[in-house]
């Protein structure tokens, strides 16, 4: 166990090394390739123009956008590279599940949303939504993650054989085939949690930093050495990045980071069937992408707006809070949420 955590701690320190000295290149690439944050007027899902968004994130026009991309590739690769060295490192690896079934199922998880986002972010830097180069529609694209989020649910069912939904103080139900929808809706809606928080400097990948440290412990806790080891190479890249995320943020994740980083942080709590720990760590999260839905529900039903601006990060900036209060009071609610999810997860 002292060897374990030794060398988990070691990979997130390397990890961070590593992702710090290729991010400065990094940037200066995205300028080079012009993948930065246009001046656009926004509308939303009904076509309508946002004017309150637009007058809050005009100013961010020009920071480079795709940050998660330099993420995901370093994680794979140092993963790739490292992880084979673990036995020879004198650490026992242990793990709850058949051991490639279960990296396997992270890595599609992690990968595959990444280029869904990747997609994203090309059609809407180079304008081939307008010239009709293979653009998707949002539906499409919701279509899509729906997709790949019961593949990942079906993967989890029949290869790990988890069925179990756990809720503190009740106990463990076993839900059969049930839990393969249940499990896509949980991976659809963090995925797209993320997005959405994805708005201030900092916010998302600050909040996203805290939730995984909560996993980091509770993987930890059950010895899933294969999951710690993820999940430290991940904290390590993300740290290094918020760096240069927090306000003024010189980059930001993009949709390659937000969506793969969202779907594979409720992957993680699945792995560990904590649904409910996951719903309460992550509630920064479930709080915005709540905010944004009934805002769209409302919208669609009855006409009007629910709230003046949604999603909340949003709403906090209209009644006059700044950009850093917002994001430095989320980070300590998210503190209080993690604690509190850790301590459910583990009763």
């Amino acid at each position: 166990m002292h060897k374990s955590m030794a060398l988990f701690l070691g990979l997130l320190i390397f990890s961070f090394i590593i992702t710090s000295i290729c991010l400065v290149p990094f940037i200066n690439l995205l300028y080079k390739l012009k993948m930065t944050r246009r001046k656009q007027k926004t509308k939303d899902f009904q076509n309508k123009p946002t004017p309150i968004f637009d007058r809050f994130h005009q100013h961010k026009a020009g920071t480079p956008v795709g940050g998660g991309f330099l993420i995901v590739v370093l994680v794979c690769l140092l993963f790739a590279f490292l992880f084979p060295l673990g036995k020879y490192l004198g650490v026992f690896v242990t793990y709850v599940y058949p051991i490639a079934e279960e990296i396997n199922i992270i890595f599609f998880s992690f990968l595959s949303f990444a280029l869904l986002g990747f997609y994203d972010d090309i059609l809407k830097f180079f304008n081939f939504k307008k010239s009709g180069f293979f653009g998707l529609r949002m539906r499409h694209k919701f279509i899509i993650q729906w997709i790949l989020a019961l593949v990942i649910s079906l993967l989890l069912y029949q290869n790990l054989k988890i069925d179990i939904f756990y809720v503190p103080f009740v106990g463990v139900f076993r839900l059969g085939w049930l839990y393969v929808p249940l499990a896509a809706m949980v991976i659809v809606a963090f995925a797209n949690a993320v997005n959405v928080t994805d708005g201030l400097d900092g916010l998302a990948s600050g909040i996203l930093m805290i939730c995984l440290f909560a996993f980091w412990i509770l993987s930890a806790s059950i010895l899933d050495t294969p999951l710690s080891f993820f999940i430290s190479l991940w904290i390590g890249s993300l740290i290094a990045f918020l760096y240069f995320n927090i306000y003024p943020a010189r980059i930001w994740l993009g949709d390659v980071g937000a969506l793969s980083f969202g779907a594979t942080l409720a992957v993680v709590g699945l792995l560990l069937g904590k649904v409910m720990g996951l719903v309460v760590i992550g509630g920064i999260f479930v709080a915005e992408i709540l905010s944004s839905l009934m805002q769209i529900v409302w919208k669609k039903f009855k006409g009007r707006k629910l709230f003046p601006v949604a999603p909340l990060h949003l709403w906090l900036q209209l009644i006059g809070w700044e950009e850093p209060k917002i994001v430095q009071r989320a980070w300590l609610a998210g503190i209080m949420l993690a604690i509190f999810g850790v301590w459910l997860a583990v009763i």
